[in-house]
């Protein structure tokens, strides 16, 4: 069945202009946790030298291939089922990684696996391109985001805002060199790191 969120439709312009700045030559992106496949058809549409690999748990794949099938995109490819928690990846080798309102959602020890992922299949010199709310060291949370993340921990506290000081240290031991940091609207962040 075909789902929709009302978030993806007024996040879709904004991470796709920074998308843009990113992901230059022709190559293969996974979309880590693509949810209802809202985004997918969106990024392949506007990024057509990219062959887009939607993914996301088992449960998820009916609505992205719904998404899919309508829109009919030639390099939209079909969805994979990835589970974080599992070690065996549905891809092996890919040249850029996006991963949208993932991180705070899934457990801590997800977010290893993610990165311990991402260190198995990014090709060289590609990007993980990561989007959403984190904490700061150097300020306090925003309001909105103070309250999200309570939000998040009620529902279940594994989850929550993630410091991206933590994010960038998971980065580090996987090869990856933080090299952008950008405000987004609605209190998010567009954050990309390079692999060496």
């Amino acid at each position: 069945m075909k789902q929709y969120t009302p978030a993806c439709d007024r996040n879709s312009e904004h991470i796709l202009s920074v998308l843009k700045s990113i992901f230059i030559h022709p190559g293969k992106v996974l979309e880590i946790g693509s949810g209802t496949g809202q985004h997918a058809v969106y990024f392949s549409r506007g990024l057509p030298h990219l062959s887009w690999i939607p993914s996301d748990v088992p449960d998820q794949l009916d609505s992205i291939t719904a998404w899919r099938d309508e829109a009919d995109h030639d390099n939209l490819q079909a969805p994979v089922g990835l589970d974080l928690f599992d070690t065996h990846w549905p891809v092996e080798q890919v040249d850029h990684i996006v991963c949208i309102n993932t991180i705070h959602i899934v457990p801590w020890k997800a977010v290893e696996h993610l990165f311990a992922g991402v260190a198995r299949v990014l090709n060289q010199g590609g990007f993980l391109y990561v989007y959403g709310p984190y904490r700061y060291s150097d300020r306090p949370l925003e309001p909105s985001n103070e309250k999200f993340d309570l939000w998040l921990k009620e529902r279940d506290p594994r989850s929550g805002i993630r410091d991206i000081g933590a994010v960038d240290a998971l980065a580090k031991t996987s090869g990856l060199k933080l090299v952008g940091d950008q405000s987004m609207p609605a209190n998010n962040r567009s954050i990309w790191w390079h692999k060496l």
